[in-house]
Parts: structure tokens; C-alpha cells; sequence
């Protein structure tokens, strides 16, 4: 079976790195969206994913800090200097992610975010779930490798958590979304 995707989507220090979000909340669809000059990629999230990297993230970070010996600088808070509200830019949907692994560097003080697509149905379809069609889609994938300074990973963790906060309103009753249009909820009875 083949491992390396065909084609990587290689950052290694991006202008820019943050999740966004296109569409009316209740309806958004999240992006992680990376920029070194004039070269962009959009991959499509979804929301726990946004919000489960940013965590895993920070937790990254945290450990990094209490480390014996660490000689990088890794700030507890974002910086001031490196915090970007700004929207994302034109999104073209690279594609919907799968998985995502997270790694450091300690040889250039970087995090680095491995995202890779889900499969493809038409590849992994029940009835061609055999060895050659594993090795097709395994062939045809592709991935995105983002590798970014603590302080850019701590800017894009508190981005991603405000976005992901930004959504609906939570009913203070049964706990779930309202939408803009009206929320009824039902209190089960005891």
C-alpha cells in the first residue's frame, strides 16, 4: 500500500494560518485557510473538529511550557501583534477533511498540522473494499501540512474558539441551538 499522498499542501512558515467560517450561523461551513504570498488553500471542517484542534492545540502548547529543558519561548497567551479577525479570503474548497494529526518540531520551534481528506466513497465503496482500491484512493489523496511558530498557534487556537463560540445561541432551557427564526423546545415531563 502506497503512504504518501500524491500531492501535499506544504506550508512551512504561512503568512497566515486561521479557521473561518462561510454562511449565516446555524448554517456555516468552517475552513481552515492557509496563505504563504499568493498561494491559498481552503479545507473544509467541521465545527468539532475546529473546536477539538484548537483545544489539542493549546494542550500542545501547555505541555511545551512545563517542559524540563525547553529552550523556546512558548507564550501562555496569544500575542498581541499576531490576533487576526480579519475574514477569510476567497475560499476554494480544497477538500473536506478526515483527519487531522498534530506534531512539534523542536528543531524550528513549530507546531505542524497534518490534515488529510476524508475518502473517497466511490474509491472505498463496499463492494470494491478490496487491497488495489485502498491503494487507488491511498494514490489519488492528498494532504495539507501546515507548520507554524508557537506564537501564530496560540493566535490561531483563541481565533478558533471564537469562532466556533460565534454560532447560535444555546436555549437556556433543553441546551440547543436557536435558531434566528424561532426555537421551541419541549421540557420533558418528570
Amino acid at each position: 500500500m502506497t503512504d504518501a499522498p500524491a500531492h501535499v499542501h506544504e506550508f512551512d512558515w504561512p503568512d497566515r494560518v486561521v479557521i473561518g467560517t462561510v454562511g449565516p450561523p446555524g448554517d456555516r461551513t468552517f475552513y481552515l485557510q492557509v496563505r504563504a504570498g499568493a498561494q491559498i488553500v481552503s479545507i473544509a471542517l467541521e465545527k468539532q473538529q475546529s473546536a477539538l484542534l484548537a483545544q489539542k492545540l493549546d494542550e500542545v502548547l501547555d505541555q511545551l511550557i512545563d517542559v524540563e529543558g525547553n529552550r523556546f519561548s512558548v507564550p501562555t497567551s496569544t500575542p498581541v501583534e499576531l490576533v487576526d479577525n480579519d475574514p477569510l479570503e476567497a475560499v476554494q474548497e480544497q477538500f473536506r477533511t478526515g483527519t487531522i494529526g498534530i506534531g512539534w518540531d523542536p528543531t524550528t520551534a513549530q507546531v505542524i498540522i497534518e490534515a488529510h481528506p476524508l475518502p473517497d466513497d466511490d474509491a472505498l465503496d463496499a463492494d470494491a473494499f478490496d487491497e488495489d482500491a485502498i491503494d487507488d484512493a491511498a494514490e489519488e489523496s492528498e494532504m495539507l501540512r501546515v507548520r507554524m511558530p508557537v506564537g501564530t498557534a496560540r493566535a490561531f487556537t483563541l481565533r478558533t474558539r471564537e469562532v466556533v463560540d460565534a454560532g447560535r445561541p444555546l436555549c437556556t432551557l433543553c441546551g440547543y441551538p436557536m435558531d434566528p427564526d424561532g426555537h421551541i423546545c419541549t421540557i420533558p415531563d418528570y
